[in-house]
């Protein structure tokens, strides 16, 4: 058996794992007398229509038939499952009729048909398909008609069954229907010549696209991830000739065209089967031209298509083809998730699976199916040796697989395994795990003395500098060649010291890597004496050791060891001591309550914690280098060489320094980071071993340190300008590892809010912390679909981890990832993403957000996202300054209205709208008035006014903005009173109407305006007459001194009106003497 590998593009496969040929013998299916007809598909169960009108409903899991239901009125041509209710089957027969039956089998009642109808009587009926919410079928029949059947339930009590209209036709298209689709209060009608759609609920029709076409087209809703991302609406993709899809909007306009034609020539993907063995030729195709009859969605954003001949499925978002293959008479398929079951010519189906090429392998695998599992391995060779196959697929899993095959029947497949097997990428573990190794992070060598030289690759390096170390590092190994080591002797001694000198060399290195020095000396060429003077390191730090005799060398070494064991025994009691006495000290009520006492003590205690606990000394290979503050001269032998390395870490302070102050560029635009720069990350692990006792005291103390925003008094931390920011940014970058991450989070919403540096610094510590997680891998590779898709599979979450990756995902995709954090809602909070992100993208955010709930929830849901209610009047002010017209156009130079400028389109205008119908206190209704009043957001301002009793001056406002629509409709404000009328026609005599054609001339939306809705007297009167009648409107004229001259319009309007109103009152009295004669009538 040859495998010839497949292109590597191919990471997917269709593989058939079970067949179902037992089950059509068993049902007597598949001789040539009864034949399956159609078939459907839901979570629980596959039903299969019958040439007899037979249906059997078989249970999935284990494929045994539960039930058969019969129709006498012809064949099943089609059936639907109901996708949200399991217990409701509609099938449609050959002679028109649909019959929906619930099935029972829960209650252990009999099936039931809830409701029948003979509407398509007559005509074949060519699609089903359910409503996602409610028990509602639509059908379309070969005549055009497009109906629905409503049925009731028997699960909802007497009476629930019956249903005044149970049938209703919606419309008749051009011609015959081919496919029906509905999602979300809309139904996709494609027809031989259009794709239509329609609102189901306001009963609005319109095409999808201008031209036609002639044959099968399918045409099918594609639902972009429900919370991948976040609340944008389902797209539509219709078919077109020539392997052509259009990609419409949820509203059907066309966004785009997929051309696929050439796409398609590249050779087809075998399917996976037992039926037949898989045979690949890479020969490339011509352009395939073609009808795509109908159009299905996959799971994992793919759409699925199909003629009779081969299957095709399409990732229409990138507009590539995913795969396809080859298949035999194919007349219908039906999908559930990413399970395809195919409805053969001869009346067999077909059960695949669509899957990645190692999870296919991993399956086979367990059913312990060798042959084709090599097989698979083999052909798509390309998509096994990835290291990232090595978690599912391990090389000794591979390896077993070779031994299970037979060498005399399968010497050629063996040997295209082995090969294979020989190109697997082994899993990098030095990826996984940033402290896994010495070496991954140093480059070493063992020395004949037995001592391992280091050099660090942890810090950037100029070409100088790595030859200057080297040069170093030879000569040093040239001095210690000279001694001759006994091995039998004081073994221990010589680990000692080859450990010791490991970590000195790697601390060395570490700090010389930043320094630029002026001149450094070459190495000497010859050899030293041991009893000349020492030459220390070029960056002026002293060498721990020198070279003496040999034993004396290592005795040196084993007591500084021991020393220094000693030491850090005695810090941590110290350490223990001071925690204990601070916990006893801070349970003392009078301590508790006075905050000066309290923040003595706690300073009392921190500096034994920074003492102990705030010089980093790496214990051992897992530890990272040190601290700028750790470079000072306190551990140098020599009072020069401690000046030295205090000049050098202040000068790498100030450089690092000016650099956080620079943006990307170069230039002033990052944020401020409070003067404080650190050369290590966030430490997020101890120093040293903690006992958990101790741990568990330290942690209650750093808590409540950071609560109470107490911190060391002039220590080096605080090199801000603010003081606290410095102090607890540097707090929490040297003591993270004492801290629960979650009480962390929470002290920056609540207590640090103002303050983000801090949160920024919190979540460098958050990312530090998830460096090991495989996310991070998945993260880096740049798809934003399966970042988020891996996210969701991590449930149930927890906020600090999850936040970190969302950090990561929004710094590499920006707004487009923002918008799809909705997803993550509530485990991730509006106040976390606010000061993660931009102002500007937390607007999108906030807006998807509020838009993915039901329209009559958003707005007790922001009411429930505004906590504390302070954020209502940022939120406004925000949205207001993002995405709005210029105040130029807005408002005059005084501050007034512009004419028109209500018109203006603001990008956050829903939002708005929310924020300002939430209820609120009188004094923020107030302030939140003056600042729509301020940014020129006059339809916000006119609200607030009508909820604080301002009417007057919503009046004038409606004057100078000169539209009288702003006085009617269920958010107009009209006047109430007479009075009102009166102050409204007196505002708009005193206004000038002529509108500032320099400020305002692109304001209007069509460039055009309706002059009859200007604020003029003569407009008010015709409006005021409507409601007074049109004497009583000139009286009221007069009583204010208006003199009005009507035109011919509304002279004849008020004529009209005073006509209308005789002959109204003509009529009542009419209807009042009616009345009365037939009550003295009825009393005698």
């Amino acid at each position: 058996m040859s495998s010839v590998p497949v292109a590597e593009s191919c990471g997917h496969v269709l593989v058939e794992f079970d067949c179902l040929d037992p089950l059509l013998a068993a049902l007597r299916l598949d001789s040539g007398r009864l034949k399956c007809t159609c078939l459907a598909v839901s979570r629980k169960w596959l039903a299969l229509g019958t040439s007899a009108g037979g249906l059997h409903l078989i249970q999935r899991e284990g494929w045994k038939q539960r039930l058969i239901l019969t129709h006498k009125e012809g064949s099943i041509t089609q059936m639907a499952c109901c996708p949200h209710d399991e217990d409701f089957v509609a099938v449609a027969t050959s002679q028109g009729l649909v019959v929906v039956w619930e099935l029972q089998l829960e209650r252990r009642g009999r099936p039931e048909r809830v409701c029948v109808s003979w509407e398509h009587r007559g005509q074949a009926v060519t699609a089903l398909c359910w409503d996602n919410v409610a028990l509602r079928v639509f059908v379309g029949d070969a005549g055009g008609k497009v109906s629905f059947v409503r049925a009731g339930s028997s699960k909802l009590g007497k009476g629930a069954g019956f249903v005044i209209f149970p049938v209703q036709t919606i419309t008749t298209v051009d011609s015959r229907v081919v496919q029906l689709g509905y999602m979300d209060g809309r139904l996709l009608v494609s027809s031989l010549s259009r794709c239509y759609l329609c609102d189901t609920e306001r009963e609005k029709f319109w095409r999808v696209g201008n031209k036609e076409r002639d044959g099968e087209f399918g045409a099918c809703f594609f639902p972009q991830g429900r919370g991948l991302m976040g609340g944008q609406s389902p797209l539509l993709y219709c078919a077109r000739p020539g392997s052509r899809i259009w990609e419409a909007s949820f509203n059907g306009e066309v966004l785009s065209t997929h051309q696929f034609k050439q796409l398609l020539a590249c050779p087809p993907v075998p399917i996976i089967s037992n039926r037949c063995e898989p045979q690949y030729s890479p020969a490339q195709r011509g352009p395939q031209s073609m009808a795509f009859p109908r159009l299905l969605y996959l799971s994992d954003q793919n759409l699925l298509t199909w003629t009779d001949s081969a299957i095709y499925i399409f990732v229409p978002q990138s507009g590539q083809v995913l795969l396809w293959s080859e298949i035999k008479d194919v007349m219908e398929i039906v999908v559930f998730r990413s399970e395809l079951f195919c409805l053969h010519g001869d009346g067999h189906l077909s059960h695949l699976l669509l899957l990645p090429v190692e999870r296919c392998t991993e399956r086979l695998l367990r059913r312990e199916n060798w042959v084709l599992a090599a097989t698979v391995c083999c052909m798509f060779q390309n998509a096994i040796t990835p290291c990232r196959v090595r978690k599912s697929l391990p090389i000794d899993r591979l390896e077993n697989l070779r031994s299970q095959l037979n060498s005399s029947t399968h010497q050629h497949l063996i040997s295209q395994l082995e090969e294979v097997i020989s190109k697997l990428e082994p899993l990098d573990s030095a990826s996984s795990s940033r402290r896994s190794s010495i070496s991954s992070h140093e480059s070493f060598n063992v020395l004949d003395c037995g001592i391992y030289r280091v050099i660090s690759r942890r810090s950037s390096q100029s070409d100088e500098e790595t030859s200057s170390l080297i040069s170093q590092s030879m000569l040093e190994e040239e001095r210690l060649k000279e001694f001759t080591f006994v091995q039998e002797d004081e073994p221990m001694e010589q680990a000692s010291c080859a450990v010791f000198i490991c970590i000195i060399i790697s601390h060395s290195t570490s700090i010389s890597a930043p320094t630029n020095h002026p001149n450094p000396p070459d190495p000497p060429s010859e050899r030293t004496e041991p009893d000349r003077p020492d030459l220390g390191l070029h960056f002026h730090l002293p060498l721990p050791f020198r070279p003496k005799p040999p034993r004396a060398t290592l005795q040196a070494v084993r007591d500084r060891l021991n020393a220094e064991r000693h030491s850090a025994d005695i810090d941590l009691q110290e350490l223990r001591e001071a925690t204990e006495r601070a916990i006893s000290q801070v349970q003392d009520p009078m301590v508790l309550f006075d905050p000066a006492c309290l923040g003595d003590v706690l300073r009392e205690w921190l500096l034994v914690l920074e003492r102990v606990l705030g010089t980093v000394v790496p214990q051992s290979e897992d530890e990272r280098p040190p601290s700028v503050e750790n470079l000072s001269g306190e551990g140098c032998e020599d009072e020069q060489e401690g000046q030295a390395a205090e000049g050098m870490a202040t000068q790498l302070n100030q450089e690092a320094q000016d650099e956080s102050r620079l943006g990307p560029g170069g230039g002033e635009e990052g944020p401020p980071v409070e003067s404080m720069a650190f050369l290590e990350p966030v430490r997020v692990w101890s120093p040293q071993p903690l006992p958990s006792d101790l741990q568990a005291d330290l942690y209650q103390l750093a808590s409540l340190s950071l609560d109470l925003g107490c911190f060391r008094d002039n220590s080096t931390w605080e090199t801000g300008k603010g003081g606290e920011t410095g102090g607890v940014c540097s707090f929490l970058h040297h003591y993270f590892f004492l801290l629960d991450p979650e009480h962390v989070r929470h002290a920056c919403l609540v207590r640090y809010k103002d303050q983000p540096e801090v949160h920024t610094t919190y979540v460098a510590g958050l990312r530090e912390l998830s460096q090991t997680s495989p996310m991070v891998e998945v993260i880096e590779r740049g798809d934003l679909l399966k970042s988020l898709r891996s996210l969701r599979e991590m449930q149930p979450w927890t906020a600090p981890p999850l936040l970190a990756h969302l950090h990561r995902l929004y710094k590499k995709h920006g707004e487009l990832a923002l918008r799809s954090f909705t997803q993550f809602y509530p485990t991730i909070l509006p106040s976390d993403i606010m000061a993660l992100a931009q102002k500007r993208h937390f607007l999108a955010y906030l807006d998807n957000l509020i838009q993915s709930r039901a329209e009559e929830q958003r707005l007790s849901f922001l009411g429930s996202l505004l906590q504390p209610e302070c954020l209502r009047q940022d939120w406004l002010e925000l949205a207001l300054s993002h995405d709005a017209p210029p105040k130029a156009d807005t408002l005059t130079a005084d501050g007034q209205p512009r004419w028109c400028s209500h018109l203006f389109s603001w990008g956050y205008g829903r939002l708005l709208s929310l924020l300002i119908h939430l209820p609120a206190d009188l004094e923020s209704k107030k302030k939140m008035a003056e600042t729509c009043r301020t940014f020129g957001y006059w339809s916000g301002y006119l609200s607030l006014c009508c909820q604080l009793q301002r009417r007057s001056e919503a009046f004038s406002t409606i004057c100078r903005l000169d539209d009288l629509a702003l006085l009617e409709g269920p958010n107009g404000v009209s006047p109430e009173t007479l009075e009102e009328w009166k102050l409204l026609l007196q505002l708009s005599q005193h206004r000038d109407h002529a509108p500032d054609p320099a400020s305002n001339g692109s304001a209007l939306p069509n460039g055009s305006w309706d002059w009859s809705s200007q604020v003029s007297p003569e407009n008010l009167t015709l409006r005021l007459a409507r409601v007074v009648g049109p004497d009583r409107a000139l009286a009221t004229l007069q009583e204010c001194g208006i003199r009005v001259e009507l035109g011919p319009h509304s002279a004849l309007v008020c004529e009209l009106l005073r006509i209308a109103e005789r002959r109204q009152r003509a009529l009542i009295q009419t209807m009042l003497e009616r009345c009365d004669r037939f009550l003295w009538s009825q009393q005698a």
